[in-house]
């Protein structure tokens, strides 16, 4: 009899690494949002890495993070390297590159909680006297990645904070205006 249990188990343990292997090894989160301001006025909000604190949701998660800033104060080359709580973790991002008013590419890498290296796209399409703003972000899903995202979903977990970050450069572009 424990020897069917055991099989049992083993059965169960295999069959979940197979799902798991099986789930996509890629990810990606985007959103987007127009804003009543054109592109000259949103544009220096993202690329200037000193400004992200007026609208990054993590910045509300934990004000004491310990920040520094290295490199050109805006865009390629700009670095910014946080240090915070258990919400935000410690990580580092880097644009690599800006061109200006039309899109800027950030290098995200996460230290803490977990280690992973993401691909973040902003671009900004003029609509009339409108911006359309997109926040994209591509990653890669090692086994542990793979299994988490079977159980939380990632796209509506980080979605949800870019949201609340486009509307927030939305609010703080339009005030400025």
């Amino acid at each position: 009899m424990l020897l069917y249990v055991v099989i049992g188990i083993v059965a169960l343990v295999l069959l979940f690494v197979i799902i798991v292997a099986m789930q996509p090894a890629e990810f990606t989160v985007v959103r987007s949002t127009s804003i009543a301001a054109l592109p000259n006025k949103v544009f220096p909000l993202v690329n200037n890495l000193r400004m992200w604190p007026l609208w990054s949701p993590w910045e509300k998660m934990d004000p004491d993070m310990q920040r520094v800033y290295e490199g050109n104060d805006e865009g390629a080359g700009a670095t910014y390297a946080w240090n915070g709580n258990n919400k935000v973790g410690e990580g580092r991002i880097t644009i690599v590159d800006s061109n200006p008013t039309d899109k800027i590419g950030i290098r995200l890498e996460f230290i803490r909680p977990f280690k992973a290296t993401n691909d973040v796209k902003f671009t900004f399409k003029p609509e009339g006297t409108n911006t359309n703003v997109t926040w994209k972000m591509n990653g890669s899903n090692g086994f542990m990645a793979k299994a988490f995202c079977m159980f939380m979903n990632m796209d509506k977990m980080v979605g949800t904070d870019f949201e609340k970050g486009l509307a927030a450069i939305k609010a703080e572009a339009e005030r400025q205006k």
